[in-house]
C-alpha cells in the first residue's frame, strides 16, 4: 500500500528526462521498441508545441553527454549512428504534420480559386444578364409611354428613375464582386478604386501610397486585393475610423502591405489567442494569405487604432520596384 501510495505522489517525468532515457536505451540495446518510444516522443513535443530548434538542442546536449561518457573511436561511431537514427524517429511526426499542412494549404488555394471562379461568373451575369433586362424593360416603359395620357407618363418617368437607381446598385455590386480593373490593370490599380469607392460611401479618408507597378500572378492579386477589402469593410462598419493609409512597397524580396487606421482598435492579443470576433474577417485574411505563403500581423489596442501587416515573397520578376504612377 505504502509502495502505490509513493508511486501515485512520484512527480511524472520531465519531456527532457523522457527523452535522455529513450536515447540512451536505444544507444544501449536498440531493437524497434526504442524506435517506437522516439515517434512517441515526437508527436508528444508537438503536443507541447516545441520547435525543431528546441528539441535540436535537446537532442544534442544528450548525445554530447553520452559521447563524453563513452570510450573509445568505435564506441563514439556507434552512438552517432543510434543518435541519428533516434532523432530522426522522433522528428517523423514533424514531418508528417508539415505534409498534412501543406495538403491543406494546397486544399485551401484549390477551394478559393474555385469561390472566385463562381464570384466571377454572378458578377458578370449580375452585370450583363440583368442589365440586359433593365434595357428591355426601359424599352417597353418607353413603347407604353407613347401610348399614355400626360399626366400618366409623369408616373412611367418616376418608375424609371427607380429603375435607373436599381441599375447603378447592380453596377456597384458586380464590380464590388469581381472588379473588371483586377482582371486587366492588375491589383494596385483595383485597389486604389477600392479606395476611392469605399471613402465616398462611408466619408472615409483613404491614402493609398505605392512603390510597386507591373503585375503580379493572378491568384497573389486575387488574394491580396480580397484581404485588402475586407480590412476597409471592417474600418468603415467597424472600427469608427476616420482615416485609413495604405502603404505597398517592397521591402528586399518581400511584398509589404501595411492598411493602418485610427479607429476603435481592439484587444489583438486576446482576439488571436481564442478566435473571437470572426465576424472582422481575421481568420479568412490568414487562410487566404497561408494558401499563397503569405504572413498578416495585427497591431491593435482599446482606443489605439489597428494595424495590419501583410508580407508576401514574390519573385522580383512578378514586380518590379519602380514608383507606380
Amino acid at each position: 500500500m505504502k509502495n502505490a501510495t509513493k508511486r501515485k505522489t512520484q512527480p511524472a517525468a520531465t519531456f527532457e528526462e523522457e527523452y535522455r532515457s529513450g536515447l540512451s536505451e536505444y544507444a544501449l540495446r536498440g531493437g524497434e521498441a526504442a524506435l517506437g518510444r522516439a515517434y512517441a516522443l515526437g508527436r508528444r513535443a508537438i503536443s507541447e508545441k516545441m520547435s525543431l530548434i528546441e528539441l535540436a538542442s535537446l537532442h544534442h546536449q544528450a548525445l554530447h553527454r553520452m559521447l563524453a561518457d563513452a570510450r573509445g573511436a568505435l564506441r563514439n561511431r556507434e552512438l552517432l549512428t543510434a543518435g541519428c537514427d533516434f532523432l530522426a524517429e522522433t522528428l517523423s511526426p514533424y514531418e508528417m504534420a508539415h505534409r498534412g499542412v501543406q495538403d491543406a494549404i494546397a486544399a485551401l488555394r484549390q477551394l478559393n480559386e474555385t469561390l472566385e471562379e463562381e464570384i466571377k461568373r454572378i458578377a458578370y451575369a449580375v452585370h450583363d444578364e440583368a442589365g440586359q433586362l433593365l434595357v428591355a424593360v426601359h424599352l417597353a416603359l418607353a413603347d407604353l409611354a407613347r401610348e399614355l395620357p400626360e399626366h400618366q407618363k409623369a408616373e412611367v418617368g418616376r418608375i424609371e428613375k427607380l429603375l435607373n437607381q436599381v441599375e447603378k446598385q447592380l453596377r456597384r455590386y458586380s464590380h464590388e464582386l469581381r472588379p473588371t480593373v483586377l482582371d486587366d490593370l492588375g491589383w494596385v490599380p483595383a485597389i486604389r478604386l477600392l479606395a476611392e469607392g469605399v471613402s465616398k460611401r462611408a466619408n472615409l479618408r483613404i491614402q493609398v501610397k505605392t512603390t510597386i507597378a507591373g503585375r503580379l500572378a493572378g491568384p497573389l492579386e486575387i488574394a491580396l486585393y480580397r484581404i485588402v477589402q475586407e480590412a476597409l469593410t471592417n474600418a468603415a462598419r467597424h472600427a469608427k475610423a476616420s482615416q485609413v493609409r495604405i502603404q505597398i512597397e517592397r521591402k528586399n524580396r518581400l511584398l509589404c502591405c501595411t492598411i493602418e487606421d485610427d479607429g476603435v482598435g481592439f484587444d489583438a492579443r486576446e482576439v488571436q489567442s481564442d478566435g473571437k470576433r470572426r465576424g472582422l474577417g481575421l481568420i479568412g485574411m490568414q487562410e487566404r494569405l497561408s494558401a499563397i505563403g503569405g504572413t498578416l500581423s495585427i497591431k491593435s489596442a482599446p482606443g489605439r487604432g489597428t494595424k495590419l501587416l501583410i508580407q508576401l515573397a514574390t519573385e522580383n520578376s512578378n514586380a518590379n520596384s519602380h514608383r507606380a504612377r
